[in-house]
């Protein structure tokens, strides 16, 4: 895989040099003839599709006037200006392409929001203005436009009913976006509707806005209510009881301390920053982490008292695998507070294991959870699943029974834990148990595609209740069709109560979700070689050989295998 990774990077920067050298040596052979001219934008274009933004930076500042011919290349430096956090020198060269009448979206954008920092009202209102001149490619070019330009125009005319009018643009599909928005204008206004907006918003039963229960409870702060306060945050918690925000609040208000997250929806440029975040969100959500840390790092320069904000991009980080930066952001957010600290020692410790570094993740995780003084049965659950996970079996099983012993069937969290604790039982020969525990989890949760999942195929290693294996994982597929694991299962039923034809079916399928997977790829061979598909067979059993992911038990199987074949 780390070829291929290699192989298509290679490929990518071979059209990037072409691209470059093309329209530099044709178009601008007076200005960048140089060999050095070519190698730094050549670098500092490849520096920002590796995310090395620093780098990219450093190269491109040397290239000045290149924007005249090459919108590209203003792409990239505004991008990279603002990865570094360099926001003046990102103001300073929007001006300079606005100048040129070069200026796009984002230099606009770039320049409103440098202007508003600086509570320069006027420009910020004129370059938010432009947005909305540009008519905006996409849809959230169109969300960003209308939104922002409707929260600088209160600045101007601060008039809540015009406020609210001027949302009925936002395009309908950004329907739940416009009623927060809505709310938070009235909440800017101070409106007298604004507790009860707040109260319809968090209490909608098709969306989780649990969010919006810390904006809610922050206006209750700000109203000297902390009692209520508290009680918004208890009812966000019940919704969503792992919500970084509302656990850290709910510290911070039992220990009357500032909130590590500070907002004022009187404050348009704390508005705005809620906003640039949630198309962060979205984006984030879609996999365009370049363009969700562009609007996020707005966000941070607009409000950078909002630990929410660097969470996220902590979290694009680690997504991306830019782990060094990532673990440097976590290291940051671990002094937000207790919850924070919880949060960033377990993301910290999960770039450890990606990294194969299982034991420093194990040691790293065990301290910090040693350091918390009264743990929540959340924070016994995440320290089991990571034990769990890294293959420390017993002694997840020590803290699920912990978590077990003080939650009951019909807690949010039973069937998780249930489940988990099962599972180490199995991984530890403890059958008889793991199966209790995975059929409490299915009475618990009965539509839960991967315990049954677990379970059925568990029964059909085991080569017991192999008819009632079968038709679970039906259901299990039925529940995620496009799951590589479950459709596996699923053929390997069948193989078991030898329909070798359908199997081969679900065994190809699960191939092309799976392909680097040694079980599955086992699993396939089987049904072609009892298919009478015997070269193919063997092509895929010595496939399996090279894996580097398979065991050797494995493969002394299938070497026993492509000696002898399977019996029928």
């Amino acid at each position: 895989m780390k070829n291929l990774k290699a192989q298509f990077k290679l490929i990518i920067c071979f059209f990037i040099f072409l691209n470059i050298s093309n329209i530099i040596l044709a178009e601008n052979s007076h200005k960048y003839s140089s060999a050095e001219d070519i190698s730094n934008y050549f670098s500092g274009v490849l520096s920002a599709y590796d995310k090395q933004y620093k780098k990219s930076y450093s190269h491109l500042k040397k290239l000045n006037n290149l924007e005249d011919s090459h919108f590209i290349y203003s792409k990239y430096y505004q991008y990279s200006l603002i990865a570094v956090g360099k926001y003046k020198d990102a103001a300073k060269y929007s001006k300079k392409l606005e100048d040129k009448k070069l200026d796009n979206f984002e230099s606009s954008l770039i320049s409103a929001v440098f202007y508003l920092k600086n509570k320069n009202y006027k420009k910020a209102s004129l370059n938010f203005k432009k947005l909305k001149n540009r008519n905006p490619s996409g849809p959230i070019q169109n969300l960003l436009s209308t939104s922002l330009n409707v929260w600088i125009s209160l600045k101007k005319n601060p008039d809540l009913t015009s406020g609210l009018s001027s949302l009925d643009i936002i395009p309908k599909k950004f329907i739940n976006i416009k009623n927060v928005q809505k709310t938070l204008v009235h909440c800017y206004f101070d409106s007298p509707k604004t507790n009860e907006l707040f109260k319809k918003l968090i209490s909608n039963p098709d969306i989780n806005y649990s969010r919006y229960n810390f904006f809610h409870a922050n206006y209750l702060i700000s109203k000297k209510n902390e009692i209520k306060a508290k009680e918004i945050v208890k009812s966000g918690l019940n919704q969503s009881p792992k919500n970084l925000m509302l656990n850290q609040l709910k510290l911070d208000l039992e220990k009357r301390k500032v909130s590590s997250n500070q907002f004022d929806c009187r404050n348009v440029a704390d508005v705005i920053a809620e906003i640039l975040f949630v198309v962060s969100n979205i984006l984030a959500s879609q996999n365009n982490y370049v363009g969700s840390n562009f609007y996020l790092n707005l966000a941070k320069y607009l409000n950078p008292n909002f630990v929410s904000f660097d969470a996220l991009y902590a979290e694009n980080l680690f997504y991306t695998q830019e782990y060094k930066k990532a673990i440097n952001n976590y290291t940051k957010i671990k002094y937000a507070g207790a919850v924070y600290n919880w949060h960033a020692s377990k993301q910290i410790a999960s770039i450890f294991s990606s990294q194969d570094k299982k034991e420093e993740a194990i040691n790293s995780l065990k301290k910090s959870f040693e350091r918390i003084v009264n743990p929540t049965i959340y924070e016994i659950f995440d320290y089991a699943e990571f034990l769990k996970n890294n293959e420390k079996y017993k002694e997840s099983i020590k803290y699920y029974s912990e978590v077990l012993s003080v939650i009951g069937i019909k807690d949010v969290l039973y069937a998780q834990v249930i489940q988990g604790r099962g599972v180490a039982y199995e991984r530890t020969d403890q059958w008889n148990k793991a199966e209790i525990d995975l059929l409490k989890s299915l009475e618990a949760s009965p539509n839960d595609a991967y315990v049954i999942n677990y379970l059925a195929y568990s029964w059909i290693e085991k080569e017991i209740k192999v008819s009632e294996s079968l038709e679970m994982l039906r259901k299990a597929n039925n529940l995620k069709p496009n799951d590589g694991y479950i459709i596996d299962s699923l053929g390997w039923a069948l193989f078991k109560v030898k329909n070798y034809k359908e199997a081969k079916q679900y065994l190809q399928l699960a191939i092309t979700y799976m392909a680097s997977d040694p079980v599955i790829n086992d699993h396939y061979a089987d049904s072609l070689w009892m298919n009478n598909e015997t070269l193919q067979a063997r092509y895929y059993w010595n496939y399996v050989l090279k894996l580097e992911k398979t065991e050797k038990k494995l493969k002394k199987k299938i070497k026993q295998k492509l000696l002898f074949g399977l019996k029928s």
